[in-house]
Parts: C-alpha cells; structure tokens; sequence
C-alpha cells in the first residue's frame, strides 16, 4: 500500500502545524481548510503538494469532503477548532452568540456524515468540561469510534513549551491512543533559539524576515533592562511598576513583563506572544521580546518554515496570530505517528 492510499484532511489548519507534522512523518495531507486567508501562503509553500481552501468549515458540505478523499482505503478527518471560547480569556465570549462555540459541532457533523477511519483533533483543555465536547465524544462513541482523549503536555513530545493540550484520536477499527511520550527530557529555550541572531528591539535579521523583534517604548525599555530571567515585575523599581499592578486586582498576575530562562522550556506560546507587556515573552538575556522566528521554533516549527512571501510585509498581529494558534508540530508528529502505528497494526495500512 502506497502513501497515496492513506489521504487526510485537515479542517481549521491555520498555517499548517498539523499538516507539517504529518508531512514530516509521511502521511498524505490532500487539503487543509480554513477562513484566514493569510493561512493559504505557509500552508501550502510548506506542505507541497497539499493545497489550501479559504472556506468557513461551516459551509462545507460532506460532498466536498467525500471528493477530497477519494477512493483511498485509509482516510483521516483532523482539526483544531478555534479555541479562544475555550481558553481562559473564554469569559470575553458569549456562548450563544459567538458562532465559534459550535464549530466543533461541525466537525462532529462532518464526521458522522462522511464516516473517516481515524478522527484526530487538538485544543486547550478547558475544552474537555464543555457540553459541545461532551456531545462530540457522544458522537463518536454512537457512531462505533473507538475514543480517546487526554490532556498531555506538550513538552514531553518535543515542543520546547509548556503547552498543554487536549488531544482525542478515535478510530473506527480498534483501540487507539497517543503513543507514550517521545523526549522525556523537555527541550529548553537555549537548545531551541541560543544560536540565533543577536537582535535589538524594532531590528530585523537581514537574512530572516521573520528573525523581527518589536519595538519597545522608552518605558518599557527601562522595564526590560530592570528584569531578569524568570523574575517578575515585582522586582522592579516602584516607579517602574503599571498602576493596574499596583491594585489589589493586578497583583496577581506576576506572568507577564517577564523573561525566559535559558534552561526550561518556554511560557505557552499566544497570538500576542511578540509583546514583552503580553506575558513572559522577554528574551533571557537580550532587551527585548523575542521574535517571530523564535516563537515559531518554540511551537516546534522548522528554522525554515516559510510564513510570508519574499518581500512581503511581516505583520506581527497576523504572523503573530498563525503562529500562537499553531498545532505545535512535533506533537502533530506524535499524533502521525500514533495514527500510523494504528493503522498498521489493524491491518490497513503497510510502509
């Protein structure tokens, strides 16, 4: 059996940390789907030969799906829904009004109607105490899946972060679950981004557009320059410190303005991952927040991986966007292995 008998679509791919996973472990991505248009650049430049379609998941018919599949013997829904419903900010949303609460509903629909060998999706754990979840596992089980899920920390399989995920596999051909963990010892921000460039704050690396770091006001230089890796805030002169830390409200929140450490895996990578004042985003020794390149390599993609055309603008709000939403690729190497060990112990699939 060829690769080309196994085929996966992956729904809400953003900029392809899940497909590039698989690719990396050589299962057959035909297509990724997703709303952003600023996805279809790193998706398809990154995942030759998967191609890219710019289409809300809610409009799209099992018809459609059916087609990208084909004919293949071994075929592979995947996804990670948006999660900001999900996620600790969930508070800023309304769970009736704001249509992203139901797109796990779906891919559950597409699921049922289209009846693929293996489910596969990721998102943030808060997800797992949600009705919407709840009922997707119902589906599954009622549909005869084998279900599993779990929350896992990303750093035991490679991605040097502290990101933890829910992940679920389900299969219609036996018990199925993510294989144990593959990098017992987590990667650290030094192995992962120590050899790079020296930038200042508001430089680009002439080489790497991407290898761009923010500007920092006069303010928050001073700021930067009183930190130290792993302190907080707290440390710094008073006239240093925001007046919402001063409040009671505020002295709680002693991540952000903060530094990496060279020796441990990095904070969990977020859209705004690019602002020193947007979490623990300061660069362990250098003044200023790191780059876009180095938050990519810490969501575990390649030194290579493209996300803008040649002299195309860098947008730090949408780069910033695609990457802190990533599937952290080695963890979707981790479900591609997981999914090809399945396969090909139930009998459907041979390297």
């Amino acid at each position: 059996m060829s690769r080309q008998d196994l085929k996966c679509v992956d729904l809400f791919c953003g900029a392809g940390g899940l497909t590039h996973g698989f690719v990396l472990e050589g299962l057959n991505v035909v297509a990724g789907i997703d709303l952003d248009s600023a996805c279809k650049y790193p998706f398809e430049e990154n995942n030759k030969p998967a191609r890219f379609i710019e289409k809300d998941v809610s409009g799209l018919t099992a018809k459609e799906v059916k087609r990208l599949f084909g004919d293949a013997p071994v075929k592979i829904l995947a996804g990670c829904a948006p999660c900001q419903p999900f996620s600790t900010y969930a508070q800023r949303y309304d769970e009736q009004r704001d249509h992203k609460w139901g797109l796990l509903y779906e891919f559950s629909r597409l699921a049922e109607s289209t009846k693929p060998d293996v489910i596969t999706m990721e998102n943030v754990p808060k997800l797992a105490k949600h009705t919407v979840f709840l009922d997707f596992v119902a589906t599954l089980k009622r549909l005869k899946y084998h279900t599993w899920f779990d929350v896992v920390d990303s750093c035991k399989y490679g991605v040097p972060q502290t990101r933890k995920r829910l992940v679920l596999l389900a299969s219609l051909h036996g018990k199925i679950e993510l294989v144990p963990p593959t990098s017992p010892k987590p990667r650290t921000v030094k192995q992962s981004i120590g050899k790079l460039r020296s930038l200042e704050a508001g430089e680009t690396a002439p080489r790497d557009p991407l290898h761009v770091a923010a500007t920092l006001s006069d303010l928050n230089m001073k700021r930067m320059k009183a930190s130290s890796a792993g302190g907080t805030w707290r440390d710094w002169p008073q006239n240093l410190v925001a007046d919402c830390h001063k409040r009671n409200t505020g002295k709680t929140f002693p991540g952000v303005y903060g530094r990496m450490e060279w020796d441990k895996p990095s904070p969990t990578m977020t859209t705004q991952c690019y602002g020193f004042g947007n979490g623990r985003f300061g660069h362990p020794d250098q003044d200023r927040a790191i780059s876009l390149r180095e938050a990519a390599i810490l969501q575990s993609f390649p030194r290579n991986y493209k996300f803008v055309e040649t002299k195309q603008d860098v947008q730090f709000k949408t780069l910033g966007r695609l990457i802190g939403n990533a599937v952290p690729v080695e963890l979707a190497r981790a479900v591609a292995i997981s999914i090809k060990q399945h396969v090909t112990e139930v009998g459907l699939y041979r390297n």
